[in-house]
């Protein structure tokens, strides 16, 4: 997100909250291709310095890259689609697949779900081609792919439309610039119905936005918590 795009996102929020209204993650990333025409129109940002415009990125540019910087590896060029979950590159993004390492979180040992203080007790790990998970329940895995996202490029994550209609929801925070590492995956069964997850196949899309300016702090110069994770990351406080 660039410096214009932090202004709309801080602007939606505001005037939201204002109307007394409440708006998720979800419902704002949503409407993120409205929100550049929505803030020009609310004076947030000057017309004439973005025209209204964040980029996506294509395929040629994904894969330029990936294959002479590294940015996905191990990086597929065409789209695979015969008898599995599609994965690899497509137009305007990249289909990541899951590795066949999961955590599925379990009640056993009725332990609390606490994100500064997180208990391995609370999942059963699992090395598996088809990972199960139970009704109303979660589990974690990581990608197959390494990611080293650019610094003037943010990355969204949005599920595979063939999981989603199976009510399995798939939830990554955006990849920052300059973060690199196997990116975790969380799965959410929200179905009353055990759900399976196919290892080694797509599960999600990253899409990739290009900024109209250099950041002035990356991931990497905060040095955040999660930067070059290995495999199943838990929370870190």
């Amino acid at each position: 997100m660039n410096v214009y795009g932090d202004k709309i996102s801080r602007h939606l929020f505001s005037v939201q909250a204002f109307g007394k209204r409440h708006v998720t993650t979800c419902q704002v990333f949503t409407k993120w291709h409205h929100a550049s025409s929505y803030a020009i129109n609310c004076g947030v940002v000057d017309q004439k310095k973005t025209n209204g415009k964040m980029p996506i990125l294509n395929d040629a540019w994904i894969r330029q890259q990936s294959l002479q910087h590294g940015m996905i590896s191990p990086f597929v060029e065409d789209l695979h689609s015969d008898n599995v979950v599609s994965f690899g590159l497509s137009s305007y993004g990249y289909d990541a697949r899951v590795s066949d390492e999961f955590k599925v979180f379990t009640d056993v040992n009725n332990v609390v779900i606490d994100p500064k203080k997180f208990s391995e007790e609370s999942f059963v790990s699992k090395k598996c081609n088809e990972c199960i998970i139970p009704p109303h329940s979660f589990a974690l895995g990581h990608t197959v792919e390494y990611f080293n996202i650019p610094r003037d490029v943010l990355v969204i994550c949005l599920g595979k439309s063939t999981y989603a209609r199976c009510g399995i929801i798939i939830n990554v925070t955006p990849l920052e610039p300059e973060w690199e590492g196997y990116v975790t995956l969380e799965f959410s069964n929200t179905t009353p119905l055990p759900a399976k997850i196919y290892a080694n196949e797509g599960v999600c899309q990253f899409l990739f936005l290009k900024a109209d300016a250099t950041c002035e702090t990356s991931y990497r110069d905060r040095q955040g918590k999660y930067m070059r994770q290995q495999g199943v990351t838990l929370p870190r406080v």
